[in-house]
């Protein structure tokens, strides 16, 4: 993003989202988009308030225009620019004179184009604030209020009929797509905006408009890039907290560059999996499809929050059951066993061959009596644990005259009536919801359909799991940090552990000593057999040159063991040599790193995963943005796919992981407290062993390394 006006706010955007008017700049018959603009206010009868401004004067869509908008002699809200780049700040200067104070602009060119774009992009942000305006794109294609029934947009074939869906698209080009897919879906949309370049108006300042939309219940976002993350979170943040749910789809989940290369956290802390992060800490679901996200968005809007995550189904097919469980599996969807006097019930409804289950088949037993549909919803949406109803049955897409199977529907309609939890009726196929389609299911009594039944499992695993998604999250505790003008240069590890000490994370003891008389007057001391460790503020990952050797013990393998790690800093050319860190020897428990990096866009992130040396070959970890509570991290300690190891294994004693936990969230709030001069902290290992928790080895590096 290249610069943001303060006043960017929800009732700032009132009048370029529900404007009055409009001037269609640069309109022209020989351009394709002025004509698909042109056409849309015509569709959505807007005509009589669109203004064409043609700088020559020339007829234009087979009306008059004007050469400039202070010619339209009335008040105009918003201008629609489809002009050159090399024209952009003349007409800029034209609405604003007009009293124009919004601009959609069309334009390419900019910062999409590499550096000199990016500088024509600073140019006409700077000259838009120069003039009070607030612009939407460039490089965008426009929007449509469609509950306002006004479409400043080269995007065709909008629908007419409102619902209860925002679109926001960065890319133009699929979002044309996008409005298809929804239709088809039987998806009502209230706004589609495309975004293009956020260079003023971004996806978080809408999102944050449209928590305050009463037609709009959910939102949906396609997305290349988060512009304005500090903007993006606090909307998300309004959007949960208004019980609106955010479906993004995050474009770019390819693995890159970690952030930090003196930390093994760094290789944990990708892009990709720092945004997975922020969105579950924000509760916005994010999906890897446009079909998912347009369905789940749907969803959402028309269930609401659950009050369980169990989805309980009710299907006229025993393979559709097959599939909804199949599915359900994959994607991690919960179907609770059904409770004892639910099974009561449905016995009571269903017929003697008929298995009572969740999923459960209702049997041709409901071909024969279709109320055996609306029973068998009741009983099953009165469940404890479940949340919602998924029933299953065919929808028709084409035909006219009576539908064979209205009584079916007319039959779940009831159901549906009756249920008390949301109920999705769940179309066998990913078919279209046609005209055809809505009339059957509004003579049937029923508000919603989602077609297709991996779609549905996806939507509704989705909707539960936002529906319970909350932050686990305090604000963070007060630590003493020392002065910031000590926060800078490279730190030995004895430098890191006072650190990590004096904020009350445990650390196993240790003498630091130079010669090797005082390497054994301190294993002496200590007492037991002891590891030696490279002490050079200039080797980080001292293991990977020899500079550790373990599970010393008596006065000549002490001596050796000082040598050997003390050599080891020629490994390193430059390296400097402060001393040797003596310590108790630490054998058994459990090994996790702990660790945090800083995001350049989301700030500090941390870390948890299986440590030691196979940090980086295993990969478990889990993210999180801080402040982290104790009961968050250990939550995030049970989403380790290794997190089995922490119940013990083969005799070993289980983690307390309330013990861990507050030790991760504490090192957290150490990372918080130390502001923007951090650049990474990380424990690795952090060895567990049942309640015994200690940090073995820390790396501690500043932002400033001089």
């Amino acid at each position: 993003m290249t610069s943001t006006s303060p006043a960017i706010t929800p009732e700032r955007l009132e009048s370029l989202f529900r404007p009055r008017s409009v001037a269609l700049v640069g309109a022209a018959d020989k351009s394709a988009f002025s004509r698909l603009a042109y056409d849309n206010l015509v569709e959505f009868g807007f005509t009589d308030r669109t203004f064409l401004v043609n700088r020559r004067g020339a007829p234009t869509h087979g009306r008059p225009t004007v050469t400039s908008c202070a010619e339209i002699g009335e008040p105009v809200d918003v201008a629609f620019l489809m002009v050159p780049q090399a024209g952009m700040p003349e007409a800029l200067s034209d609405a604003a004179a007009a009293g124009i104070r919004n601009a959609v602009v069309l334009s390419s060119g900019y910062a999409e184009a590499g550096e000199a774009g990016r500088a024509a992009q600073d140019e006409l942000v700077a000259h838009a604030l120069s003039l009070d305006m607030v612009l939407l794109g460039p490089n965008q294609l426009g929007f449509a209020n469609i509950t306002a029934q006004v479409p400043i947009t080269c995007v065709p074939g909008l629908p007419r009929t409102p619902g209860p869906v925002a679109l926001l698209s960065q890319s133009g080009a699929s979002s044309g797509a996008m409005v298809e897919f929804a239709g088809a879906a039987g998806i009502g949309l209230s706004l589609m905006v495309t975004l293009g370049n956020e260079a003023m108006v971004t996806a978080g300042h809408v999102l944050d408009f449209l928590v305050d939309d009463d037609a709009t219940r959910a939102v949906a976002i396609f997305a290349e890039t988060v512009r304005d993350p500090d903007a993006f979170r606090r909307a998300a943040r309004r959007a949960g907290d208004a019980g609106k749910a955010v479906v993004v789809l995050k474009a770019g989940s390819s693995a890159l560059a970690a952030r930090t290369a003196a930390a093994h956290t760094g290789a944990l802390v990708g892009d990709d999996a720092v945004i997975d992060a922020v969105f579950a800490d924000l509760g916005i679901i994010r999906v890897d499809c446009i079909e998912d996200m347009l369905i789940t968005a749907g969803a959402t809007a028309h269930m609401g929050r659950l009050q369980r995550p169990g989805i309980g189904v009710v299907s006229i097919s025993g393979g559709a059951c097959d599939i909804v469980a199949d599915r359900a599996k994959d994607v991690g969807m919960e179907l609770p066993e059904l409770a004892a006097e639910t099974r009561d019930a449905v016995v009571a409804v269903m017929p003697d061959y008929g298995t009572v289950q969740n999923p459960l088949d209702v049997t041709g037993a409901a071909i024969l009596d279709p109320s055996v549909f609306t029973r068998t919803i009741a009983a099953v949406s009165a469940d404890p644990s479940v949340g919602a109803v998924a029933v299953v049955n065919s929808l028709p897409w084409t035909g006219e005259g009576p539908y064979s199977g209205q009584v079916f529907v007319d039959a779940i309609g009831a159901g549906i009536a009756q249920a008390g939890c949301p109920v999705a009726y769940v179309n066998q196929v990913l078919a279209p919801i046609t005209d055809r389609t809505r009339e059957v299911l509004s003579a049937g009594g029923v508000p919603y359909a989602i077609p297709g039944l991996r779609q549905a499992v996806v939507a509704l695993r989705n909707v539960a799991w936002w529906s319970q998604a909350s932050r686990l999250t305090a604000g963070p505790s007060a630590v003493d940090v020392p002065e910031r003008s000590a926060c800078r240069g490279a730190w030995s590890e004895p430098a890191a552990r006072r650190l990590l000490a004096a904020a009350g994370v445990p650390v196993v003891p240790g003498e630091l000593v130079g010669t090797a008389d005082e390497a054994v007057a301190a294993a002496s001391r200590i007492g037991g057999p002891v590891a030696c460790k490279l002490v050079s503020p200039d080797v980080l990952h001292k293991s990977g040159v020899g500079g550790v050797v373990l599970g010393v013990q008596g006065d000549d393998a002490v001596r050796a063991a000082h040598s050997a790690v003390t050599l080891a800093a020629a490994a390193v050319p430059g390296a400097r040599v402060t001393g040797v860190l003596v310590s108790p020897m630490r054998r058994g428990g459990t090994e996790l790193l702990v660790g945090v990096v800083r995001d350049p866009q989301w700030g500090p992130i941390l870390a948890v995963a299986f440590g030691g040396a196979l940090v980086e070959v295993l990969g478990d970890s889990v993210l999180s943005p801080l402040p982290v509570s104790p009961e968050r991290a250990a939550a995030m300690l049970r989403r380790l796919r290794g997190a089995a190891v922490l119940d013990g294994v083969r005799g070993a004693a289980p983690v307390d992981v309330d013990a861990v936990a507050a030790v991760v969230a504490r090192v957290g709030d150490l990372a918080l407290a130390l502001g923007d001069e951090l650049e990474s902290l990380e424990i690795n290992p952090l060895r567990v062993d049942g309640s015994a928790v200690e940090a073995l080895d820390a790396v501690v590096t500043w932002r400033d390394a001089s």
